[in-house]
């Protein structure tokens, strides 16, 4: 296993700490992670992503979606069974399983749907009006106007 020394990073960034603490996070904790249940991350459009995972098995009773902290967790408990089954083989996996995904500022989860045995959580990422982009107008002559024209389309 590798360690890696953030040091650096805090001598010479201010605000930024919580992005070291992050991958010091997942750095160490990506050894033993759990591979199950399967899952893809895509992005949709410019500001929109999609989790799919893997849900066979699973009624959408039985899954859970939070969000908190700036975290989107996933979790399902399969409901106990009435009748005692039989199985010759047993290989759908039907085991309690979280997972948990760190989301980035301004991300926030859209939606959620459950169709043909997947768990799809669409993400949108909204930055504030405060935090695009503007153009200034620059004033001619002696008299200073602080004045914002317009929004700047990224």
């Amino acid at each position: 296993m590798r360690n890696y020394d953030f040091a650096p990073l805090y001598r010479a960034t201010v605000g930024f700490d919580r992005i070291a603490d992050m991958m010091d996070r997942v750095l160490s904790t990506d050894v033993g992670q759990q591979t199950y249940p399967p899952y893809n991350i895509e992005k949709t459009d410019e500001n929109a992503y999609r989790i799919s995972i893997a849900v066979v098995g699973f009624s959408a009773d039985e899954l859970s979606v939070e969000f908190k902290d700036g975290a989107l967790t996933v979790s399902a408990r399969k409901a106990a069974e009435e009748t005692e089954r039989k199985y010759l083989y047993r290989g759908i996996a039907t085991r309690a399983f979280e997972r948990r995904f760190a989301l980035a500022d301004h991300v926030r989860v859209s939606g959620a749907s459950h169709v043909d045995g997947m768990l799809h959580i669409d993400l949108v990422r909204e930055i504030p009006e405060a935090l695009k982009p503007r153009r200034i107008e620059i004033a001619r002559g002696d008299t200073v106007e602080v004045k914002a024209v317009e929004t700047v389309e990224a």
